[in-house]
């Protein structure tokens, strides 16, 4: 299997976690890959995801998955199903946490692509913070849910850490420990797994 990634991407990033917790990052050739808004990737467009994003997994056979929550997934049936419940309503639990850690995690890169791509004449302030505040709110959320903050490791867990990874990386000062105590420790205990650590983004 091929991974085509980026390091910099927290959605890269969830799946190289999930790999490796589930013992089959050996069995993936990670492939870096450039996917700058506004700067062109034909041939990865082409060959590979034609929305530009990342990541995707491509198999032996020669498909193609995209979406992280996707790739995870599959991952995870080859893996014997450790990170997402099979039934019940955990299950239905850790996939709606995920999906609003999914919506952070975009607010979170609009909020980078509009600061770092969008001519200083065209920024958006009101845009910004809006997107912001979602990704600040949802950090409220998370905080205040000990029962998932405190439980065994899932696919939802993996996700919030890599929000939190993604706010150190490109938001540096946003001041999101001061903030949410219970964030703090949770990313504390959870970058004491090698998974985590091996992941976390270059400096920029």
């Amino acid at each position: 299997m091929k991974l085509y990634f980026s390091p910099a991407s927290p959605f890269a990033r969830k799946v190289r976690i999930a790999a490796i917790e589930l013992g089959l990052i050996d069995k993936i050739e990670l492939v870096g890959v450039s996917v700058v808004p506004g700067q062109a990737n034909d041939a990865y467009m082409h060959d590979v995801n034609p929305l530009k994003k990342l990541p995707a997994l491509v198999l032996d056979s020669g498909e193609v998955i995209v979406d992280s929550y996707v790739i995870a997934e599959y991952l995870d049936e080859l893996g014997g199903g450790k990170l997402i419940p099979a039934s019940g309503a955990q299950r239905w639990r850790v996939r709606s946490d995920h999906s609003l850690l999914q919506g952070m995690t975009d607010s979170m890169l609009l909020c980078r692509y509009e600061k770092l791509v969008r001519p200083t004449d065209l920024f958006w302030q009101g845009w910004y913070d809006d997107h912001w505040n979602r990704a600040w709110t949802g950090m409220a959320r998370f905080n205040a849910d000990t029962a998932m903050l405190e439980g065994p490791l899932t696919l939802s867990q993996i996700a919030l850490v890599c929000v939190l990874g993604y706010a150190d990386f490109r938001f540096p000062d946003c001041g999101w420990r001061a903030a949410y105590p219970n964030l703090d420790a949770f990313h504390q205990r959870m970058m004491q797994r090698e998974s985590v650590k091996v992941s976390v983004p270059p400096p920029a």
